[in-house]
């Protein structure tokens, strides 16, 4: 029983030493990546009012849009960070699920904003009142791309390593400002050159790709909130992996879901049913602390023992 009480002890104190590292290397990528594109939103915004170029003013929101949406991973993580408790026995992880919500509502509104803005210049009729851009939105826009797209990698380095959703749709966020700089790069150019419509054309094409962005990381968090089971590639290797211990006789029921960023299993296994209650038992042990150790995502596994 002591020897229980001092694995339990050790399982918790890993736990939270877990918690504090994801914690910590999360906020760490947030706090960069506040600070990057607060200065490129100033930088752009700057170089779109004086340059007179409209794509580059919508960058520039798109990239404001990527500080707020930074905080609220921020609050997602800190919260979802928050060991078990009485009234959350099962951790907090779908909170970091909610974040990456809002930020996709945030973005998916933005590009909304800025797709309007672009289709009343269109409809206008008269491109020749189109201001041509200037040369400093011109260099605004390699600028940006370089930035976001170095963001972009960092970012998603860290989310991989933590395995972090809200992380992870930040990463993109960044990889969606960077495209959006591209189509600004287009439209800046195309106007210098005598086609001035080129540069709310690209603001279009930008709120195309803020769309997309928050398509995906909206439906990736949902998936995560509505206990989606995993993939069959994972399913097989958990069943492989419980058929493989001895005494497994079979794999009756397997069922998973994707929790946050963890995994929940649970599974029926066939043992000989002659066997005695403290052998199936130990069958039955053995089958959780292999998947367990085999998928470190596994957080709870409940296995039940039928007799053959």
């Amino acid at each position: 029983m002591e020897s229980a009480d001092s694995n339990q002890v050790i399982e918790n104190t890993a736990a939270m030493q877990n918690l504090q590292d994801y914690e910590k290397v999360a906020m760490h990528v947030s706090k960069v990546s506040i600070a990057a594109n607060f200065i490129l939103t100033i930088f752009k915004l700057l170089a779109g009012v004086i340059a007179h170029s409209g794509a580059m003013v919508s960058d520039a929101i798109h990239s404001a849009s990527d500080v707020f949406s930074t905080i609220v991973v921020i609050i997602g993580i800190r919260i979802s960070s928050k060991a078990s408790d009485k009234d959350h026995p099962y951790g907090h992880e779908r909170l970091e699920c909610v974040a990456s919500i809002v930020l996709a509502t945030v973005l998916a509104v933005t590009g909304l904003g800025i797709g309007y803005s672009a289709v009343s210049k269109i409809v206008g009729g008269d491109y020749s009142q189109l201001a041509v851009p200037g040369m400093l939105a011109l260099v605004a826009a390699i600028v940006s791309i370089l930035v976001k797209e170095s963001m972009f990698h960092y970012t998603r380095i860290y989310a991989k390593r933590i395995d972090s959703g809200a992380l992870m749709a930040d990463a993109w966020h960044h990889r969606s400002d960077a495209l959006s700089s591209v189509g600004a790069l287009i439209g800046i150019a195309g106007a210098r050159i005598g086609f001035p419509i080129l540069d709310p054309i690209a603001s279009l094409v930008i709120c195309v790709f803020i769309e997309k962005a928050a398509y995906d990381i909206f439906m990736d968090a949902v998936d995560k909130m509505v206990d989606k089971a995993c993939d069959e590639e994972v399913e097989l290797r958990l069943r492989e992996c419980a058929l493989a211990q001895e005494g497994v006789l079979g794999v009756d029921l397997l069922h998973t879901r994707v929790f946050a960023n963890k995994i929940y299993v649970d599974i029926e296994i066939r043992v000989d049913g002659n066997k005695k209650l403290w052998e199936s038992h130990g069958i039955a042990e053995h089958v959780h602390d292999a998947i367990e150790q085999t998928f470190p995502k596994v957080k709870h596994i409940m296995v039940h023992v039928n007799p053959a």
